[in-house]
């Protein structure tokens, strides 16, 4: 439960911003089904797809981090994630002829920052909301998923549209139980 009176301000604008959360998931998952469906995309259309997608990640995660409240210490991570996030879509929307190594490249740094911020934020809320554990999560599938395409950067540009679509899956549902407990802790 998240008590209005020793909850750090970071933690209600987690649970008052819970629709940013789920919204997020949605169109993870999205971006999931899409890729699938389309299993022999070129890599220029990959590149258009994941870059509209981490800048409007982006996007969500800086609205999140600057939306109402008074004090924004608290709000540091998530408006780094959200940097990251607009950073990668950006460079990305920029180049879209970019070689499958050099997205790769950008889609490793990208998931691994993301993954370390969302592990780091679990952890400072982990007293303050519900549902952090899902946050954790989504953080280390991020840093694993990064960890691969490192390992792994010859990938085939199929199996690199199958990892990256059931990586956006995993990660929208995880967003969306957490948008869901966030939504919940909030009208307790």
């Amino acid at each position: 439960m998240l008590n209005e009176d020793s909850a750090p301000e970071i933690a209600r604008l987690f649970a008052a911003r819970w629709w940013a959360v789920l919204l997020r998931g949605i169109i993870a998952i999205t971006f999931g089904v899409l890729a699938f469906a389309w299993p022999g995309v070129t890599v220029a259309t990959l590149v258009l797809l994941f870059g509209s997608y981490a800048l409007v990640d982006g996007v969500f995660s800086l609205l999140t981090a600057l939306g109402g409240g008074r004090r924004r210490e608290d709000r540091w991570l998530l408006a780094l994630e959200g940097i990251v996030g607009v950073w990668a879509g950006v460079v990305t929307l920029r180049s879209p002829a970019t070689s499958a190594a050099v997205l790769v490249f950008f889609i490793s740094i990208w998931a691994m920052a993301t993954g370390f911020l969302r592990i780091a934020a679990a952890i400072r809320l982990r007293k303050e909301i519900s549902g952090e554990v899902w946050l954790a999560l989504s953080g280390v599938l991020s840093v694993l998923f990064a960890l691969m395409l490192m390992v792994r950067p010859a990938v085939g540009a199929l199996a690199l549209v199958w990892v990256i679509a059931g990586y956006a899956l995993i990660l929208g549902v995880f967003e969306i139980i957490l948008g869901v407990e966030l939504r919940s802790v909030r009208t307790a």
